[in-house]
């Protein structure tokens, strides 16, 4: 009985941190507007983009399983273009990330509330360690199966080609999804839909929802398994109140994805 209230005690979203339900009917109608406008210029337009890809794929004679679809390609031929456009994609991920927080900040949120100070830099980053395992292997399984069932395309995490830049750029374009995600989707999503009076368990559903949809141009497998780990993530955000720990293990994910695809690639049988 004692481990069945233990669980139920962490599944419980509720913390100290939650801030006030705005009650003003101007005040309502701005946070929606605003939501609605970063979304669009963000990972709201690319989940739209991203469900009009998988239905491109499933369109065509191929099965899923036999298209590619890759996520690091090569922007352009000469090596000191494309490297420059890899950090322009990076770059333009963490901005979309900074938005979030400034109009948090700017509306009177301290990033502290959030979980963003650094006054537990290790514990943080061992917490990150644990999430990308807790999420990354089952994962790699996930779309492991889903690639034989023929409900995933072939994801290729990079296409660059062997250059000096490689590794380091798949990194920063690693931390610039989990950024990007991990603000956007956790902090500042799940913090306006407070803000809006919505219940936990309802934002934390949308919330991992969102995150796989913009996942979709992969197939179902990757819409499952980012809804998955929307969920998870999501749910010890609220609990914990610590985004650094979920920004990290993002990030070491996508790291061990790209760089470690990039050296496999055509070296290990499994691996489509």
């Amino acid at each position: 009985m004692r481990g069945v209230s233990t669980l139920r005690a962490w599944l419980s979203p509720t913390h100290p941190g939650r801030p006030a339900a705005i009650t003003d009917p101007a005040e309502r109608r701005a946070i929606v507007i605003e939501l609605v406008l970063v979304f669009t210029v963000t990972l709201g337009l690319a989940g739209l983009q991203s469900l009009l890809s998988l239905l491109d794929s499933l369109l065509r004679p191929a099965p899923l399983s036999e298209q590619q679809v890759a996520i690091n390609a090569p922007q352009a031929d000469l090596g000191l273009l494309d490297m420059l456009a890899q950090l322009a994609g990076a770059l333009r991920l963490v901005a979309w990330g900074g938005l979030g927080l400034y109009l948090l900040w700017r509306g009177g949120m301290a990033l502290w509330r959030i979980g963003l100070d650094r006054s537990r830099p290790g514990k943080d980053a061992l917490a990150g360690a644990g999430l990308a395992a807790l999420i990354g292997i089952p994962g790699l399984g996930l779309y492991l199966a889903a690639h034989a069932m023929g409900l995933s395309l072939t994801v290729a995490p990079s296409t660059l080609g062997d250059a000096w830049w490689r590794a380091p750029v798949l990194a920063l374009s690693a931390f610039g999804n989990s950024f990007a995600e991990e603000v956007l989707v956790v902090a500042y999503f799940l913090t306006r839909l407070r803000q809006l009076g919505w219940g936990e368990n309802r934002s934390l559903l949308v919330a991992a929802i969102l995150r796989g949809s913009y996942h979709l141009y992969q197939g179902f497998g990757g819409f499952v398994g980012n809804l998955i780990m929307g969920l998870v993530y999501g749910r010890i955000w609220q609990r914990t109140n610590r985004l650094w720990p979920l920004i990290v293990g993002h990030a070491l994910i996508d790291i061990v994805a790209f760089i470690g695809y990039a050296s496999l690639r055509g070296q290990v049988s499994w691996l489509p």
